[in-house]
């Protein structure tokens, strides 16, 4: 089974039990369909979301290399920049990011609040970059520049998103499965945000071979189908490789690219109205970058029945609300 295969691989216990599977009432009931979240937003670390699963992986490996310093990279207000500084606080590592400002903006509340004003608390050490086209390099030279000074870093890489870091979506993805299991109910579909990828590959090798009748539907957040796909695809593939699992006939990988215009860390009307609409009604926050267009686009989904069936359809929150400070509201964007 996919879980003794996991079970090989050394992690930290930053999410020791299971997040709760939640129906959300009064917008289940607007909508006329059963919708249910995931709360990966409820991680306990740093203010919560999905990076502390791929970090559990990932950190393991670098402690036992014996790593003095965390490289990684992102976007200023990077979710993922964010919770792998304040590991590295936690265990008493140096943390180095290379953060790029992928929209261009000048406003002062994306440069200095939100998670960067995060990143300052959890003691990073930050390099600001034009952009990070050749991330994998740039972070290869970083590291090798920290070893010239007598460090010894371990390159954590953009999103935790390769093999190892992937396995915590894995191991989300069996907790999930008995988590319906018990629920009694029959999902017609799992809905995430896919960017760097390591979420969406995990979650999907995992259910392939648990719950190989769930569609898993990843709302792109950066790029077309046609460039997301691969980077989907081979890491799931790559992933299976590690574990030493086979990916199930049949694994396919569904992506909806409708939503994420006009670019990466840009929020449309969609996006604002998805935030807006969960924040009404449930009290519950999205991001303008990740989760706020994936729920634009399980709503849109919603309204035009694409999704087969009368089941719940089942919403992964991967956290991020600090980044809602770093953005405007959505009236002052209109």
């Amino acid at each position: 089974m996919i879980a003794d295969h996991l079970a090989r691989f050394a992690r930290l216990e930053l999410v020791p039990t299971a997040t709760p599977l939640e129906r959300l009432e009064r917008l289940s009931a607007q909508l006329g369909r059963e919708v249910y979240v995931k709360r990966d937003d409820l991680t306990p670390f740093a203010l919560g979301g999905n990076k502390a699963r791929k970090l559990e992986y990932l950190a393991a490996e670098a402690l036992a290399q014996g790593a003095d310093t965390f490289v990684t990279a992102g976007a200023i207000q990077s979710n993922h920049v964010r919770q792998t500084a304040a590991l590295a606080a936690r265990l008493g590592l140096g943390c180095l990011a290379l953060l790029e400002n992928p929209i261009g903006t000048a406003d002062r509340n994306y440069l200095s609040n939100g998670n960067r004003l995060l990143l300052d608390l959890f003691g990073a050490e930050v390099q600001t970059v034009d952009n990070l086209d050749h991330a994998d390099a740039q972070l290869a030279d970083a590291a090798d520049h920290l070893r010239s000074l007598g460090k010894r870093p371990y390159v954590v890489p953009i999103g935790g998103s390769n093999a190892l870091g992937a396995l915590g979506y894995v191991k989300a993805g069996l907790e999930l499965a008995e988590q319906i299991k018990q629920s009694g109910k029959t999902f017609s579909a799992v809905v995430l945000a896919s960017g760097s990828a390591g979420t969406h590959s995990g979650l999907a090798l995992a259910l392939a071979h648990v719950l190989p009748d769930l569609r898993v539907v990843g709302v792109t957040v950066s790029r077309p189908d046609a460039t997301q796909r691969p980077k989907v695809e081979g890491l799931l593939q790559r992933t299976a490789d590690l574990l030493g699992v086979p990916v199930p006939d049949g694994t396919t990988i569904e992506l909806w690219d409708q939503y994420f215009a006009p670019r990466y860390g840009e929020a449309n009307a969609g996006t604002l109205e998805a935030i807006g609409t969960l924040a009404s009604h449930e009290g519950l926050l999205l991001d303008p970058v990740y989760t706020g267009k994936a729920f634009a686009g399980l709503l849109s989904g919603i309204r035009n029945q694409a999704f087969a069936g009368e089941g719940p359809v089942l919403f992964l929150h991967t956290g991020g609300s600090p980044a809602l400070f770093a953005y405007h509201s959505a009236s002052e964007q209109r």
